[in-house]
């Protein structure tokens, strides 16, 4: 079992890819109690978010969507979901983090809180203090107390709108593998600091290599925004729709 929350009137909800990939059926039981069979309409392993789809249901309410990206370390949030099949469990904390790695995928950038978060959780919403929406809990460390994880509400809102418009959720793709910038290789390359990706290989016939890029160069900036960490490229470039120059 698993959570998720409406996102719009004509039945579409968001959860987790854990939640339904290995689901020969799947029933979506609302707060009214009232019960739906649901199809799965995209999903995305690499950020573990899914899409799926009733029909028959004319009374949805959608949660209210906020900007994960403003909020803050120390901001009040709540999580909601059926921790052990506990329905509607609301707990509340606040952001203990953001940006967290845990080795889960290519686009780690977790918000983590001490709002407490248990098997069951996965796919609900974190919202803030005005009922919006900033985030979908995701993950946990097993036996850890008060260190809970979720994906920031900006990677679901991409992933709704490629599965409800294609089915799936396209990639955009440079073309390179990257290596953080250790401190030896900062001095080797006598830079000032440890900012930027640096290119490792080059893809041949990728766009990388068809705008100039080489091996060794770093990669300081990426759509407008600082790439501090070799970790933000691959995160801004999934920010992107598929197909833009």
């Amino acid at each position: 079992m698993g959570s998720g929350f409406v996102i719009s009137q004509d039945g579409y909800i968001l959860t987790n890819n854990h939640v339904v990939e290995d689901a020969d059926q799947i029933k979506v039981k609302l707060s009214n109690g009232k019960e739906y069979t649901g199809k799965v309409v995209g999903r995305d392993p690499k950020t573990d978010l899914a899409v799926v789809k009733i029909e028959g249901s004319s009374d949805l309410h959608p949660l209210s969507l906020g900007n994960s990206e403003d909020l803050k370390v120390g901001s009040w949030v709540v999580a909601i979901g059926s921790p052990f099949g506990l329905e509607q469990t609301v707990t509340a904390g606040i952001v203990s983090a953001k940006g967290r790695v845990i080795g889960s995928g290519p686009y780690d950038n977790f918000i983590q809180t001490d709002a407490s978060i248990n098997p069951g959780n996965s796919g609900g919403p974190l919202v803030n203090l005005r009922g919006e929406v900033i985030g979908i809990n995701t993950a946990i460390i097993p036996n850890g107390q008060g260190i809970g994880f979720c994906n920031p509400h900006q990677h679901g809102q991409r992933n709704c709108s490629s599965a409800r418009r294609e089915g799936t959720r396209y990639e955009g793709w440079l073309g390179v593998s990257i290596q953080e910038v250790t401190p030896a290789l900062a001095k080797s390359f006598d830079l000032k600091d440890k900012k930027g990706a640096l290119v490792a290989q080059v893809v041949s016939g990728g766009p990388a290599e068809k705008a100039g890029i080489e091996q060794g160069d770093l990669i300081v900036g990426f759509d407008g925004k600082e790439i501090a960490e070799s970790k933000d490229l691959p995160e801004s470039l999934h920010r992107l729709p598929w197909g833009r120059p």
